[in-house]
């Protein structure tokens, strides 16, 4: 059996509900079953990569904890909207996650070149 070309694309900020861990956790599981992932955070999905969090005061667990484990797993293709950087004025080296920047072309071929695409 061939296994599949997965997009994982991620639109939520890490904190104020569980989606956002929920799709690492969906990473991790691809991950473990060594399935080709690739991770896109786009939009406030880009928050996910912010470093430094700290999450003690909202009493949750730390995000950047989670991501931290995407290489353990085999997860090295992660991408980073470059206008969502912009627009909140977050600079690359800011980024606990080694993610490529990549332009709305880059994305959109991102998009084309998967079989599966899971959207959260």
């Amino acid at each position: 059996m061939t296994s599949k070309r997965i997009l994982l694309i991620c639109r939520k900020a890490p904190y104020g509900n569980a989606l956002a861990r929920e799709t690492a956790e969906i990473a991790l599981a691809a991950g473990a079953f060594d399935q080709e992932l690739a991770i896109a955070f786009i939009g406030d999905g880009v928050w996910q990569l912010l470093d430094q969090q700290d999450s003690a005061d909202i009493q949750q667990k730390n995000h950047q904890k989670l991501l931290s484990a995407f290489e353990l797993y085999g997860i090295s293709e992660s991408y980073a909207e470059s206008a969502a950087l912009a627009e909140r004025n977050i600079d690359h080296s800011r980024l606990s996650l080694a993610a490529k920047p990549v332009n709305q072309q880059q994305l959109a071929d991102l998009f084309e070149q998967a079989d599966i695409l899971l959207t959260v």
